[in-house]
C-alpha cells in the first residue's frame, strides 16, 4: 500500500519514486516504500496548513488533545511487539533494545498527555491599574516541519510528536529515508486514536528532495530538527528568509570524566556502555574518556579488556551486545575517522576494523574500538564520529579536566565520576552541556528537558519546556472601563 500520509489519505508518491529499505546487519531487503520529492512536500505543508487554520485540532480542548495523547501510548503498549521488531529491521539494532525504546517512547506520549491535559492555566499579570484585566495565554505555533534521524527513528519522533500535537499544532513529519517504517506505523496509530485528517502528515524521502522545502515554505512556522550538524546549519539558513521558529538538536562530542577517587568496576562498566551502546550511535555518547594521570594505565587497560569481549551480531542474534552501523558510507566514514586518528598520534589498543566473522560479512559492522593517548587538537577528539570509537586523553586535576571537557564546539552532555560529592557537583557545574550525569550515564526521564548549548543546537525537547517550544506566549489587554483619553483634543 501506499506510504505517504496527506490529509489523512494514504498515497504514492506523484513521481513515482520508491526507495529499498535494507537491514544493516545482513543486507536483506526489509521492503520498498514511496519516495517523496518537492511536489509531496508541498502537499503535505498545504494540508497541515489547511488543517490548522480550518481545521479542528488547534481548537479542541486541552484536556481532550490530552487524552488523545494517553490513547496512543497505550495502543502503541498494545502493539510493542510489532514496533520494535519493525525498529529492529530499519536500524539493525539489537531487539532487546528496540523493546526498551518502545516503553519509552509510550512513556513520552503519556507524559505529554498529562501535561497537557492538565492544561496551562492564563498568568495574570499585575498592571497596577484595577481597570485593567491582563493575562498572557499559550496558543499553538502553527504548521511544524518534524525532521528525525535514523539512529533512534521513533523515539525522536515521539520526542517532537507529543509535544506538538499536545499544543495543538498540526504537523509534517519526514524521518529519515532509511529507517521509515516505525513513523508508518505511527500515522495509522495517531488515526486510531483520534487524531483528525490533516493534523498529522508524512512524507519519506532524502533531506535535499524532500526535506528542504520543510524548512523554506513560508506555510510553515516552525522547523525541528535532530541531526547533524552540517544539516542543522542548511536549515537554519533555509528557515531565515521566513524568520520562521527553528529547534535544533545537533549531536555532540561529549565528555565523560573519571577521576582518581571514582567507583572503579562501576566507572569502567559504564564507559564501555556510555560509547559502545548502539555501535556508538547515539548523540549523547561518550566519545571522549578523561581519566586522570593516576588512574589511566589501570583504568583504561579494563576498559578495552571489557570492550575486546564485546560481541557483534543482528537484531535477533541473542547473544550479540550491540549491531552493525547503519549503511556501508557511514562504516566507511568512521574507518577515515580512525585512520585520521592514528595518522595524528592516537594510539589502537584495540578494534580500528571490520570483524573477521564470516557470519557478519553481509552486515555493516566496525569493531569497538579504543584510541588511547589522544590529544585535544586531534581530529578524532574535535570531530564526532557517530561511531564505535572511544578517545582516551589524560587530565591531571580538576581544572585541567573542565578545560579539557569544555574544549570542544559542542555541548550535548557529559558524566563526571568521583566520590567527592562537592568536587561532582562542581565541576558538573562548569560543563556546557545540556545534560551531565553524576556517577551514572545515559538515563533520561521525559520529565526532564533535553537539548545542547553551543553547536549541539538551541531549543529544549521534554519536560515543561518540550510543551513550550511548541507554543507561541500571547499577552491580552482588555481596557475594563474604556473612556475617551482626548489625547488629540
Amino acid at each position: 500500500m501506499p506510504e505517504l500520509f496527506i490529509g489523512g489519505k494514504w498515497t504514492a508518491a506523484l513521481d513515482g519514486q520508491v526507495r529499498e529499505i535494507r537491514c544493516p546487519a545482513d543486507g536483506t531487503l526489509v521492503a520498498t516504500v514511496d519516495e517523496a520529492g518537492p511536489k509531496d512536500a508541498a502537499a503535505a505543508i498545504a494540508a497541515a496548513r489547511d488543517a490548522f487554520d480550518r481545521g479542528p485540532w488547534p481548537h479542541t480542548a486541552a484536556a481532550d488533545r490530552g487524552r488523545v495523547l494517553l490513547r496512543v501510548a497505550g495502543l502503541l503498549e498494545r502493539d510493542k511487539d510489532a514496533f520494535a521488531r519493525a525498529e529492529s529491521l530499519d536500524t539493525g539494532k539489537r531487539l532487546v533494545e528496540s523493546e526498551y525504546d518502545m516503553d519509552d517512547i509510550a512513556n513520552c506520549f503519556r507524559y505529554f498527555g498529562n501535561l497537557t491535559a492538565a492544561g496551562g492555566e492564563d498568568r495574570i499579570v499585575d498592571t497596577g491599574n484595577p481597570e485593567v484585566d491582563s493575562r498572557v495565554v499559550h496558543e499553538p505555533v502553527g504548521v511544524c516541519t518534524l525532521i528525525t534521524p535514523w539512529n533512534y527513528p521513533l523515539l525522536q519522533t515521539a520526542w517532537k510528536v507529543a509535544p506538538a500535537l499536545g499544543a495543538g499544532n498540526t504537523f509534517v513529519l519526514k524521518p529519515s529515508e532509511l529507517t521509515p517504517h516505525t513513523c508508518i506505523m505511527l500515522m495509522r496509530l495517531l488515526t486510531e486514536a483520534g487524531v483528525p485528517a490533516g493534523a498529522a502528515n508524512l512524507i519519506l524521502g532524502a533531506g535535499p528532495t524532500a526535506g528542504a522545502p520543510l524548512s523554506e515554505d513560508p506555510r510553515v512556522d516552525m522547523v525541528s530538527f535532530t541531526g547533524g550538524l552540517v544539516t542543522g546549519r542548511r536549515i537554519m539558513a533555509a528557515a531565515a528568509p521566513t524568520v520562521k521558529k527553528v529547534a535544533l538538536e545537533l549531536g555532540g562530542k561529549n565528555p565523560n570524566i573519571v577521576f582518581e577517587d571514582a567507583d572503579f568496576d562501576a566507572a569502567v562498566d559504564y564507559a564501555v556502555m556510555a560509547i559502545f551502546l548502539h555501535s556508538g550511535q547515539v548523540c549523547s555518547a561518550g566519545a571522549r574518556l578523561l581519566v586522570q594521570d593516576d588512574l589511566h594505565d589501570r583504568f583504561v587497560d579494563a576498559v578495552v579488556a571489557q570492550a575486546k569481549e564485546i560481541r557483534l551480531g543482528g537484531p535477533f542474534d541473542q547473544n550479540a551486545r550491540t549491531g552493525p552501523l547503519i549503511s556501508a558510507q557511514h562504516r566507511d566514514k568512521v574507518e577515515a575517522y580512525v585512520a585520521a586518528g592514528l595518522a595524528e598520534g592516537a594510539v589502537l589498543r584495540c578494534g580500528g576494523k571490520r570483524p573477521d566473522d564470516p557470519a557478519l560479512q553481509d552486515g555493516f559492522y566496525y569493531l569497538p574500538t579504543v584510541l588511547d593517548e589522544c590529544a585535544p587538537g586531534m581530529s578524532v577528539v574535535r570531530d564526532e564520529s557517530f561511531g564505535p570509537v572511544l578517545t582516551v586523553e589524560r587530565f591531571h586535576d580538576e581544572e585541567e579536566a573542565v578545560a579539557l571537557a569544555n574544549d570542544t564546539v559542542y555541548g550535548l552532555t557529559g558524566a563526571v565520576w568521583s566520590q567527592d560529592v562537592g568536587r561532582a557537583h562542581r565541576v558538573a557545574s562548569r560543563v556546557r552541556a545540556g545534560t551531565v550525569w553524576i556517577n551514572d550515564f545515559h538515563p533520561y526521564v521525559p520529565q526532564a528537558e533535553w537539548g545542547g548549548m553551543k553547536q549541539s543546537g538551541f531549543g529544549r525537547e521534554l519536560g515543561p519546556a518540550g510543551l513550550a517550544e511548541y507554543q507561541e506566549a500571547k499577552h491580552i489587554w482588555r481596557n475594563l472601563s474604556p473612556r475617551p483619553q482626548r489625547w488629540f483634543s
